[in-house]
């Protein structure tokens, strides 16, 4: 099979910040743009619910359709909340959630991971993370996300989201193998990016090819930039 004729998707991973952009204020219509500017069939959001509470949306439910041609996955921790300690996906309609796994992960900090299987043109499934801020607790995190993975049976897998891990060359061993950690551009903060916090991994029976999300002038929708990918089955 040629690479055009193999199934293809594009994948985004974004921590809006709660909406709050460079200029500090919350615009949940500016992050709704920039999502929708994307063109990505699946986006995973960091940040996407209020930590107090209940955890309520960040972002309207009701405007996300109509504004960004996606849908919210059914993963929220109640009725209220877009995601899982913030993680939370968007995916183009007929795309359905096929599996459902929550994870709390080890750490001071509340911190979590969602695990889903997806119905797409070929079997995929999609973690959706936001790490902790410091390292030790980031590697107890990934050796509980692939314990998690090794709960499931085998498929194609990418992990998303904000790692929260500066270095390219430490820090994420833990899961590059089996894994394959995709080469990006740096993330944050989003006025002048050096750090590269935000990864795509994905497992060897997938090609990921990074692509430039679109810029925009001004004030930044949030302290990170998106993540932008193609993703085809081998």
């Amino acid at each position: 099979m040629s690479p055009e004729s193999k199934p293809s998707l594009r994948l985004a991973s974004w921590n809006i910040h709660k909406a709050v952009g460079t200029d500090r204020r919350r615009d949940a219509d500016r992050v709704l743009s920039g999502i929708a500017g994307l063109d990505a069939d699946i986006v995973a959001l960091q940040e996407a619910d209020f930590r107090l509470g209940d955890r309520p949306s960040a972002l309207p439910r009701d405007r996300i359709g109509q504004a960004t041609g996606l849908e919210p996955l059914p993963i929220g921790r109640n009725a209220v909340s877009l995601g899982w300690h913030g993680n939370a996906l968007l995916a183009r309609p007929g795309i359905r959630l096929c599996g459902l796994d929550h994870l709390d992960l080890p750490g001071h900090e509340p911190r979590g991971a969602v695990i889903v299987d997806l119905d797409t043109p070929a079997p995929l499934r999609i973690v959706a993370v936001h790490l902790g801020l410091l390292r030790a607790a980031r590697r107890l995190q990934l050796d509980a996300i692939k314990a998690a993975l090794g709960r499931h049976p085998l498929r194609p897998t990418v992990i998303l989201g904000d790692f929260n891990e500066h270095s390219r060359r430490v820090g994420l061993g833990r899961i590059a193998t089996p894994f394959v950690i995709l080469p990006t551009a740096p993330t944050f903060p989003s006025r002048r990016p050096f750090l590269p916090l935000d990864r795509m991994v994905h497992s060897p029976d997938l090609e990921l090819t990074p692509l430039s999300p679109p810029a925009t002038r001004g004030h930044q929708p949030s302290d990170h930039l998106p993540l932008l990918a193609e993703l085809r089955w081998r």
